[in-house]
C-alpha cells in the first residue's frame, strides 16, 4: 500500500477474529456512546441547513471560474443532510421513529433517495457487510460472473472499479432504490410511500427551477451539486470496506466480527470535510452498533482502539494515492488475497 499512514496493525488474520463475538465487542463500549443527545442531534441538522445555504448563496452570486468551488462544498454539504438521514434510519437520531422518519424524508428529497427505500438496502448491507454475494455495496464480481458478463456490464464495472469509481452511488441510488422486487412484500408499502414523496417533490421542485432559473438553473443549482454529493457518497462508501488486503467471504466463512471491526476502514479526511459530514468516516464503531449517534462515534472509536486495536485495519489517510490504490487493484474477487485487478485477469 502507498498511501498508509497512523497504522494500528497490519490486516488481521482471519483466525484472530474466532475467539471473539460480536456481542462482546458491543458490550466492551461504555453507556455513554449509545446516548442520544438532542441538542448535537439537532445542531447537526443546523450545521446542515446553514453550510448549504451558504453554499447555494456562493453558487448564485459566484463568478463562473468560482462555481466548482462553490459546487464542491454544496455537494459536501448535502453529504452532512444525508448523514444525519443515516442517523435517522438507524434510529439513532431521535427516540421517536416518526421524528426520524420525517427528518430522514425531509433530509433525502433534495437527493431524491426515498428514506425507506434507502433505509431497508443499508440495513441488509451492516447484516452482509463484505459478505460474497449478498452485500449490496460495493461487493465485487468473481471471475466466473465477470467473463459471463456481457460487453456492456463488463465496460460499465471496469470504469466504476476504476478510475469513475465517484459515479458508483448514482448506478447504486438509480438501479436499486426504485424498484420493488428489491423489498419484502411486508415492507414495500412504506417504500411506496418514499418513492411517492421523491416524485411528489420533484414534480414540483424541478418545474419550479426551471420555470425561474432555466435549464441552466437546474445544472447549476441542483446537478452540479448533486454530483457533488455523489463523489463523496461513493468514496466514502468504498473505502469504508474496500481496500487490497480487505477480504469479502461467502456465508461459509464469514465471521461477523472480522467483517465488521476489522473489515471496516477508519480513514481521515481533512478536517472541513469531516465537520460537514459529521464524522461519518468515524466508521468502525457505526458497524460494530448501529445505535451508536454520528457525534458519539470518535469516542466509541477511542474504546475500540483501546480494547480491540489489534483485530482493527491500519488506519488510512485520504488521498489521491489511497484512492489510486483501490482503483488499480480491487477489481475481481479472489479467494485468498481478496482481490486481483483487470490486468491479471486479462493477461492470464
Amino acid at each position: 500500500m502507498t498511501a498508509i499512514s497512523d497504522k494500528l496493525t497490519a490486516a488481521p488474520d482471519s483466525g484472530a477474529f474466532s475467539d471473539v463475538d460480536l456481542k462482546t465487542v458491543v458490550r466492551s463500549l461504555p453507556k455513554e456512546c449509545f446516548q442520544k443527545d438532542a441538542r448535537k442531534a439537532w445542531a447537526r441538522v443546523v450545521l446542515s441547513v446553514a453550510a448549504a445555504a451558504l453554499g447555494y448563496g456562493a453558487i448564485a452570486l459566484a463568478p463562473w471560474y468560482l462555481l466548482p468551488l462553490a459546487w464542491f462544498f454544496t455537494g459536501t454539504a448535502l453529504t452532512g443532510w444525508f448523514v444525519v438521514a443515516h442517523d435517522c434510519g438507524h434510529r439513532s437520531f431521535a427516540n421517536r421513529r416518526w421524528v426520524n422518519d420525517l427528518v430522514g424524508h425531509t433530509l433525502m428529497l433534495p437527493l431524491l433517495y426515498p428514506f425507506h427505500s434507502w433505509r431497508l438496502l443499508h440495513d441488509h448491507h451492516h447484516i452482509h457487510t463484505n459478505e460474497q454475494g449478498s452485500d449490496n455495496a460495493w461487493e465485487p464480481l468473481t471471475l466466473e460472473e465477470y467473463t459471463a458478463a456481457g460487453s456492456l456490464l463488463k465496460w460499465t464495472y471496469e470504469r466504476v472499479r476504476g478510475s469513475f469509481w465517484w459515479l458508483g452511488s448514482v448506478g447504486h441510488w438509480a438501479l436499486l432504490h426504485f424498484d420493488l422486487r428489491n423489498f419484502a412484500p411486508r415492507d414495500q408499502a412504506k417504500v411506496k410511500v418514499s418513492i411517492a414523496a421523491v416524485a411528489i417533490f420533484a414534480a414540483l421542485f424541478f418545474p419550479t427551477l426551471i420555470y425561474f432559473t432555466g435549464i441552466w438553473g437546474v445544472v447549476k443549482f441542483w446537478l452540479m451539486p448533486w454530483l457533488g454529493y455523489h463523489f463523496w457518497m461513493s468514496t466514502f462508501t468504498l473505502v469504508h470496506h474496500t481496500l487490497p488486503d480487505i477480504q469479502f467471504r461467502f456465508a461459509p466463512e464469514w465471521n461477523a466480527v472480522e467483517a465488521q471491526l476489522g473489515g471496516t476502514v477508519h480513514c481521515t479526511y481533512p478536517r472541513w470535510i469531516e465537520t460537514l459530514c459529521h464524522d461519518i468516516n468515524v466508521h468502525v464503531p457505526h458497524h460494530v452498533s448501529v445505535g451508536i449517534p454520528s457525534y458519539n462515534l470518535r469516542l466509541a472509536h477511542a474504546h475500540l482502539k483501546q480494547n480491540w486495536g489489534n483485530l482493527m485495519h491500519q488506519e488510512e489517510r485520504f488521498s489521491w494515492a489511497l484512492m489510486q490504490d483501490i482503483a488499480n487493484e480491487c477489481h475481481i474477487y479472489h479467494p485468498q488475497r481478496a482481490y486481483q485487478s483487470f490486468a491479471e485477469v486479462k493477461n492470464s
